[in-house]
């Protein structure tokens, strides 16, 4: 089957992608990577000994970021519905964040200690049709801000990806009532076509 104009074009702009080549050279596992380090570098999220839950973690680029920065003393709980191959320093569960008993597993990790912060890069499968797309979206960011307010300790912060549109005002009014100070984040890895932005909640509200 002949490739779609629109595939063809994403196709040539990943291969040129500065990004892309970086992650090979770098060793990371997708250009993802460099949108974690350019916000750390800025907000000083990642620490040595941290707990860190990393949602929508597969390929895996940001628990190599966060593995990195916590160091022997920290840890990384991922969890996304594809599989990803092991890396040293993170646990993984495999399944859907929507689901109720992949959430309890994988809080389970945890052994009833809360983590210090929680970063999201979570993202639906795309249907195409961008009503549709947006609510899903939405939706995750819900949940995981849910798991942020039970499973986040006190002045800890949490890192989402959100898309702008529907529901955003909303959620944005939630995050600040969840958290002191909540910023946006548009790293320069993103692609200049996505409508995707970051949240970074500071500080969680006791």
């Amino acid at each position: 089957m002949a490739r779609s104009n629109s595939s063809n074009a994403w196709l040539k702009e990943h291969v040129n992608d500065h990004y892309v080549h970086q992650a090979k050279k770098e060793g990371y596992r997708a250009r993802a990577a460099f949108k974690l380090l350019e916000i750390n570098e800025k907000d000083k999220l990642l620490k040595q000994g941290l707990w860190v839950a990393d949602l929508g973690a597969a390929p895996g680029s940001w628990s190599q970021v966060a593995s990195q920065n916590v160091g022997d003393s920290g840890r990384v709980f991922a969890l996304d519905l594809l599989d990803m191959t092991p890396i040293r320093g993170v646990d993984f569960i495999q399944g859907d964040f929507r689901d109720d008993e992949v959430l309890a597993h994988y809080t389970e990790l945890l052994g009833g200690r809360q983590v210090d912060l929680v970063i999201c890069d979570m993202a639906p499968n795309i249907t195409g049709n961008a009503v549709m797309d947006q609510a899903r979206s939405m939706l995750l960011c819900e949940l995981a801000l849910e798991f942020v307010r039970e499973q986040l300790k006190p002045n800890g912060s949490f890192l989402v990806k959100v898309f702008q549109g529907y529901g955003f005002t909303e959620y944005m009014t939630a995050m600040r009532e969840t958290f002191t100070t909540v910023v946006t984040r548009n790293p320069k890895a993103s692609r200049d076509r996505s409508n995707e932005t970051y949240l970074l909640g500071k500080q969680k509200k006791a």
